[in-house]
């Protein structure tokens, strides 16, 4: 039976509301009460089963919920039913953030010095659990020396949990900074992202959701007077003779339909001199533990709660987002927390963002200074699969820009007539980038004016075919000399063993050189190498830097606002880093340069493990991977695919490894195809992919990895499209085989009934079991590959 749609929620009759999407309450807090929803899930399906000429294996795995879900609509399926919504209670006591799955909970708490407030809940609404046992600062600082405390509330008598009674009697931290005023408005985009080609056509920007801005003053100053129509103010309404020197305001965002807050600080300078921000916290929570061991052993590690992934847009210097944000992210002991099982009580349960030094930024008057943001999004089960499911719509909604996916070439050689063979040939297959490689010789620092013509009349060319270009450029690795390279700390060395520093005069002039390159040429592709790992720098390059407490977050600076500026203006970046809040659109999906010299056979199985492994945690576009069309870090004839005519079939499984996956690599070679045959090949494997572009860059289901002993697929899913499933099997052996399998079908949406189409043949309906899944029967050809296509019956 279809369910109501809850009507939109009106805005609380007490607040004035300022333009069509803004609400602004200072120095008062009114609201509705919000309402949620709640209901059992379930449906009773039965099975049936169809044997196919070409698949299988026992052991079935169900994609399901957990046990404990609470709501009624699973969110992985539909999102529209969650809304955003922030709220203050009619007693003006709390301000609640919710969306129907996840609600984050801050207490306010009057008294003569202002308004304390600290975040008192944060609860799973998909499961019913609280995730907080304890209260913490909303915010930490030290500014020229001196410790500052945002929020927070004090009083809780035992770390372990907060029951109502104890949060009612819980009163303001004295040492603290009070709320002085907040406003509510619609979430604005935290970047600019020019929309090119090669996108998901669904992809929104920003994200749709709610912002609330917390304003701070320090515990000794007084409010300034409220207007009449703004509602009354909570402290005594007396204006102060001087403005404090510093505006400190903490930022939320809840997003529709995900189980996902971010959070930033923002500091003003409003006095008359220069103060420097030293060090800032901008979250800490006090997570319930993982669980409770007693004792420590060495060498057995204790577990860090689960619930919550957290990372920031400050990332880098990884392929993966853990490594991408150690520096950020921690999570540790918390020596508050007497009544805790570990004897010891070193249980890591206490949730700590803050960079690892510094920032160390200087603020003039009149300047504001903006934190990094930290994204926080609730498990609602520890299913590896549904967890990979839930962070792949995360980077979905943070950045959509992710969502393009070329198909892209590496051309080895910058020859201006092997350029336009290329180009020509991309054009007559499908493929829509063109990459100088690595190695081609091409220059983007090169400023003769001869040269920036000769590419701005090829990427003319270019555009007239479509077809996208842009080259390659190194970083970091490499080493610069007179005094222009990152300096490390004793006992410390670059991650890549010599990096520029991005803050001196030679860092500065590299990024002002790609701007201007990419301006004048028309070039609308940039493959980034050695991107900025977080070296730490010793050397004072003002007025940039000064130090080794600031090197890290100013460098980062250089290289975000750039990646910044190429997303507004629709140049795609390939990073092999973890840039992606920050503007990049792809890094490696994960795999070893040398294995691309094994033998061609090897080399594909390889392939689909790396894919399988690296689409765990990132979308099928947010990851390249490679095809050494010729010889690459060795290994001969027998690792490459040139002549390409000569392997046709092992080129075709490559392009059907990548492609089937909706994974774009990076072809690298002279040409694509070398004769008619080849050139077919190619474009019938393209015009497959394009007909079937959505599903396959689409999330998927991992359903059996690659081993060279048997079948191995995986399962796109996408409730929102008419193919709502397309399953990729493989058989890397020399004889066809027959396999029986179970398809889990729960996050495609169907219910009930399916029509199944293999390789494009007629479909067949069929009834899903109890568990939403249909089993199959089919035969895989020798060395070959299948798709299978699931749709709504009609």
């Amino acid at each position: 039976m279809p369910q109501p749609t809850p009507g939109p929620l009106a805005p609380p009759p007490a607040v004035r509301r300022l333009g069509s999407t803004r609400v602004r309450c200072l120095h008062g807090l009114y609201g509705l009460q919000a309402v949620y929803w709640a209901a059992i899930y379930g449906a009773a399906l039965y099975g049936a089963s169809l044997s196919f000429p070409g698949l299988s294996v026992p052991a079935p795995v169900a994609a399901q919920l957990p046990d404990n879900y609470q709501i009624q609509t699973d969110w992985l399926l539909d999102r529209s039913p969650f809304p955003a919504v922030i709220t203050a209670t009619p007693d003006s006591r709390q301000l609640i953030l919710e969306n129907g799955l996840i609600r984050r909970t801050l207490a306010l708490h009057p008294d003569p010095a202002g308004t304390g407030l600290a975040t008192v809940g944060l609860d799973s609404l998909m499961t019913g659990q609280s995730i907080l046992r304890a209260v913490q600062p909303e915010a930490l600082l030290r500014v020229d020396g001196q410790n500052l405390v945002i929020g927070g509330l004090t009083g809780q008598p035992n770390q372990a949990f907060l029951t109502p009674e104890w949060q009612a009697a819980l009163t303001p931290d004295p040492t603290a900074w009070r709320l002085a005023g907040y406003e509510i408005g619609d979430i604005q985009p935290r970047l600019e992202w020019q929309r090119p080609r090669h996108h998901s056509p669904h992809a929104a920007w920003p994200p749709a959701g709610r912002h609330l801005r917390l304003d701070f003053l320090p515990p000794q100053a007084k409010p300034p007077a409220t207007p009449s129509d703004q509602g009354p103010a909570t402290g005594n309404g007396e204006t102060t003779a001087t403005p404090p020197q510093l505006q400190v305001s903490v930022h939320y965002e809840i997003y529709d339909g995900l189980p996902l807050l971010s959070k930033w600080l923002t500091v003003h300078n409003a006095g008359e001199s220069t103060c420097t921000i030293e060090r800032f916290t901008a979250e800490r929570l006090a997570v319930v533990e993982h669980s409770n061991p007693v004792e420590d052993r060495p060498g057995v590690p204790l577990p860090a709660p689960t619930v919550l992934h957290v990372e920031t847009d400050q990332a880098f210097g990884g392929f993966n987002f853990e490594q991408a944000n150690r520096h950020a992210v921690r999570w540790l002991p918390d020596p508050a927390f007497d009544t805790q099982v570990n004897y010891l009580k070193n249980m890591p349960c206490l949730l700590e963002v803050s960079p690892e030094r510094g920032p160390a930024q200087r603020l003039e008057p009149g300047q504001t200074f903006a934190s990094f943001r930290v994204f926080s999004l609730v498990y609602d089960s520890e299913d590896r699969e549904r967890r990979g499911l839930a962070l792949r719509q995360m980077y979905r909604v943070l950045a959509p820009w992710v969502t393009e996916n070329p198909l892209m070439m590496h051309l080895r050689t910058a020859d201006p007539a092997a350029v336009r063979q290329a180009l020509q040939q991309c054009h007559d297959v499908g493929f829509e980038m063109l990459i100088l490689s690595f190695g081609s010789g091409f220059n983007i620092e090169n400023n003769d004016p001869a040269y920036v013509a000769q590419w701005q009349s090829l990427a003319a060319e270019a555009r007239e075919l479509g077809i996208d270009i842009g080259g390659y450029s190194l970083l970091s690795s490499r080493q610069i000399g007179n005094g222009q390279d990152v300096v490390s700390p004793p006992g410390e060395s670059p991650a890549h063993g010599n990096c520029p520093a991005l803050t001196s005069p030679w860092g500065l002039a590299y990024f002002a050189q790609l701007r201007s390159f990419m301006q004048r040429t028309g070039f609308t592709l940039l493959e980034h190498d050695g991107s900025y790992p977080g070296d730490w720098d010793v050397t004072p390059r003002p007025p940039l830097q000064y130090g080794l407490e600031d090197s890290q977050w100013a460098q980062w600076r250089v290289i975000s606002d750039f990646y910044r500026d190429c997303r507004a203006q629709g140049i795609y970046l390939n990073v092999p880093d973890y840039y992606y809040l920050t503007g990049s659109n792809k890094c490696g999906m994960g795999y070893r340069e040398v294995n691309w010299s094994l033998p061609r056979a090897q080399q594909l199985i390889h392939t689909r493990q790396n894919i399988f492994d690296g689409t765990w945690t990132k979308t099928p576009s947010m990851g390249w991977m490679f095809v050494p069309l010729t010889e690459y870090h060795g290994g001969g004839a027998a690792a490459t695919i040139e002549p390409l005519s000569e392997h046709l079939e092992h080129y075709r499984m490559m392009l059907l490894a990548n492609l089937s996956a909706g994974v774009q690599a990076c072809y690298r070679g002279p040409r694509l195809y070398d004769t008619p045959a080849t050139r077919d090949m190619v474009r019938d494997v393209v015009d497959w992919y394009k007909s079937h572009r959505e599903i396959l860059e689409s999330d998927v289901v991992h359903l059996r990895r690659a081993d060279a002993r048997d079948w191995d697929g995986l399962l796109h899913v996408n409730p929102q499209l008419s193919e709502r499933g397309l399953l990729s099997l493989f058989n890397p052996l020399p004889e066809p085989i027959v396999r029986e399998i179970w398809v889990p079908l729960y996050y495609t949406g169907l219910a009930d009934r399916v029509a199944v189409s293999v390789d494009g043949g007629p479909a067949t309906v069929l009834t899903l079991d109890n568990r939403q899944r249909v089993k199959l029967t089919v035969t895989l050809p020798a060395n070959g590959f299948q798709s299978i296509v699931f749709r709504q019956p009609d």
